[in-house]
């Protein structure tokens, strides 16, 4: 097992590894957001004291010191530090400082005038000026033309991550837009309340401001200090075709007062690492197909012959040994780069219609405006499912299928209808119509279409499962009691830079560090950093709030086991090494937003791990997760299942996503194992 844990530590993360150097030197104070830091792993960029590959031009005098660089101009006109090589698609962060009279910006493509000077895309970022120009300067650095560039929105060639939307659903995002501003203004507004704040992007006059680009062809897309899609001081541009595609990175500073740079960081956007396919000895990995049909497997035994099958998107996969398919409606599969898999975002399997078979339902739709269809296992006749429209536009990127009550029936939790918060459950007089909805909360941000996460556990103790999303708890009420169940805020997420609305995935409810009451444990965005848990704390009086604890956030932190990736969109809880308490299984979900540079690092390796949960009186809480990468060629969807398909006590990991379909045999009790990567 040694000799596996070393070669883990080389192979699991290379990309990110190459970039800890740079990254390091991004020293970010304790009140800077996640939102404020740079969303990829650097190539190169300003660490130390150094300034060594950068060469000044002009009148400033540049100097480095602890990663922050410094520009005194000599006169008004100012001068810059331009990057010795030249790159054509960046991705580029610095925080700059720039207060009175400072000017400040960055140059990208750089190239080379006839006369010796410099044209290229200046992106101005101080308290005089901020905006996007075509800029040409002298052999001096000094201006020649400048010319400011409107807003525009381009992909640069590649796929809007808005493509393939269907016309219903734009004409429900166009009405939510009008709602959205008071939906926002329901958010209670207490501190622990802050992390779900979304991030207005506006430029801070005298203080530190982030600044995140990327420049793919003649798409340029800004955020700065967090600003989601384009909105705050800078917004998105079409660059022009005359300006150049490939020149040098360089800084600039003007006026008379001097300007700041911290944590100059810049990407190779058309430079790829992807190491060696890598599974863990603790696992047997079964591939089932290599297709993207969808993004989230379903586990029930179909053909009735008590072996557990998986069922992803229009296929069932037959256990015990998954060697046989059959379709169950028309095969469709998806072109990871360009589509969404809307026929098969979410899924679950039960015996919904009470005849003894399992059936499933499938949620249809993108961008959390999901529709419920109910396939009605036809008892082992060769033929497509009937299937039936059972739940009309709900909301939420995940929804859940949960024994709320405790009474061996299930409910799914969702947001919606009507921007509010509840459960479904078939009717069981006619389990084919439509089904019966019960709400628990009110229209607020809860019930908003683009919030990613759910959960059920027992907060409280008093023995009934609570409600849980990222914008707090709703305790269960003792049966009878009619009305919504009473809300109790809290933040157990951050507002997501990139994906419109806060939340990770699936909230787990458990005790983690065994102190008698349950605490919570979720990823903080589904298309940005960061895994925690929440301890649960009591005062005197009983009353109940919250520490959180980082398991995993940014390149810039001390993660566990040193461990950092992108987009936890699915996230499952089990005890995976039989030790009696519950651990966490995630992973990295790939073309999210198609293929785009709208996420965070979007071409990080596809991992999927596991975090054992180890209590530990000296650690923070009083417990701590120690990593283990079980494969980094799968990663995960929307939802991922962890259910024993051989029978031996152990939970098992199955999902799906655009590299296709998985199962993952739990062996962690057994020592090493086969380590089968070539398929079944």
């Amino acid at each position: 097992m040694r000799k596996e844990r070393e070669k883990m530590k080389i192979t699991r993360s290379i990309q990110w590894v190459a970039s800890l150097a740079v990254l390091a030197a991004l020293h970010v104070p304790a009140a800077w957001s996640q939102t404020e830091l740079p969303a990829f792993p650097a190539d190169g960029g300003i660490s130390g004291s150094s300034l060594t590959g950068w060469t000044p031009l002009g009148h400033a005098a540049w100097t480095a010191r602890d990663g922050v660089v410094t520009a005194q101009p000599k006169t008004p006109e100012g001068g810059w530090l331009v990057l010795g090589r030249s790159l054509s698609n960046i991705g580029f962060y610095t925080r700059i400082r720039c207060a009175g009279d400072c000017k400040a910006g960055v140059l990208l493509r750089a190239e080379k005038t006839a006369d010796g000077g410099m044209k290229g895309l200046y992106v101005a970022l101080s308290d005089s000026d901020r905006g996007v120009y075509a800029l040409t300067v002298d052999a001096q650095g000094r201006d020649v033309s400048r010319v400011k560039l409107p807003s525009g929105a381009s992909f640069g060639g590649l796929s809007s991550p808005h493509a393939n939307t269907p016309p219903e659903i734009d004409a429900l995002q166009k009405i939510r837009n009008t709602v959205l501003p008071s939906l926002r203004a329901m958010t209670p507004q207490t501190a622990d309340m802050q992390p779900l704040n979304r991030p207005t992007g506006d430029y801070l006059p005298g203080a530190w401001n982030s600044l995140n680009i990327f420049l793919f062809q003649d798409a340029f897309n800004p955020s700065v200090n967090g600003g989601v899609d384009g909105t705050g001081a800078l917004t998105d541009v079409i660059v022009p075709a005359d300006l150049g595609t490939y020149g040098r990175i360089a800084l600039y500073a003007g006026g008379t007062k001097p300007a700041q740079f911290s944590g100059v960081a810049w990407k190779d956007l058309l430079k790829r690492e992807r190491p060696a396919e890598y599974l863990s000895s603790d696992f047997e990995m079964h591939r089932l197909d290599g297709l993207f049909y969808s993004w989230s497997p379903a586990v029930g035994d179909f053909n009735h012959d008590g072996h557990p099958d998986i069922a992803a998107g229009p296929w069932i996969y037959f256990g015990p040994d998954f060697t046989k398919a059959q379709e169950y409606y028309t095969p469709v599969a998806y072109n990871p780069t360009a589509d969404y898999p809307q026929l098969s975002t979410v899924a679950f399997a039960h015996d919904f219609t009470g005849d003894g078979w399992d059936d499933i339902i499938q949620f249809t739709g993108n961008a959390g405006y999901i529709t419920g269809w109910l396939y009605v296992n036809p008892k082992g006749q060769s033929r497509h499912w009937d299937k039936y429209k059972v739940l009309d536009l709900l909301a939420n990127e995940d929804t859940e299928l949960v024994d709320l009550f405790g009474d061996g029936k299930v409910e799914i939790l969702h947001g919606g209808p009507d921007y509010g918060l509840g459960y479904s459950m078939p009717d069981p007089k006619d389990p084919t119509g439509k089904w019966i909805i019960t709400r628990i909360a009110p229209k607020g941000p809860w019930g908003d279409f683009l919030v990613h996460g759910l959960g059920a556990g027992d907060i409280n103790g008093d023995g009934r499962k609570d409600i849980i999303s990222p914008f707090g708890w709703w305790e269960q009420p003792p049966p009878g009691t009619q009305g919504y169940w009473k809300y109790h805020p809290f933040a157990f997420t951050n507002f997501g830079i990139s994906q419109g609305g806060p939340g990770g995935s699936t909230l787990g409810v458990y005790d983690v560090n065994g102190d008698g009451l349950n605490d919570v444990v979720t990823a903080q965005q589904g298309h940005g950093f960061g895994l925690a848990w929440f301890e649960q704390k009591r005062d005197a009086a009983g009353n109940i709030t919250f520490v959180r604890h980082w398991i995993m956030n940014n390149w810039l932190d001390k993660n566990a086991g040193g461990v950092t990736f992108t987009e936890l969109h699915a996230i499952g809880f089990a005890d995976m090494d039989g030790d009696g308490i519950p651990d966490i299984v995630t992973g990295k979900r790939s073309f999210s937003h198609l293929d785009s540079w709208h996420d965070p690092d979007p071409w990080g390796q596809p991992v999927l791990y596991i975090y054992k949960t180890v209590r530990d009186p000296h650690a923070p809480g009083g417990a701590r997760f120690v990593p283990e990468m079980i494969h980094n060629f799968s990663g995960v969807g929307a939802h991922i299942e962890l259910k024993d398909m051989n029978g031996d006590g152990l939970p098992d990991i199955e999902t799906s996503g655009p590299y296709g379909t998985f199962v993952f045999i739990n062996r962690m009790k057994q020592g090493s194992h086969r380590a089968d990567i070539s398929g079944r």
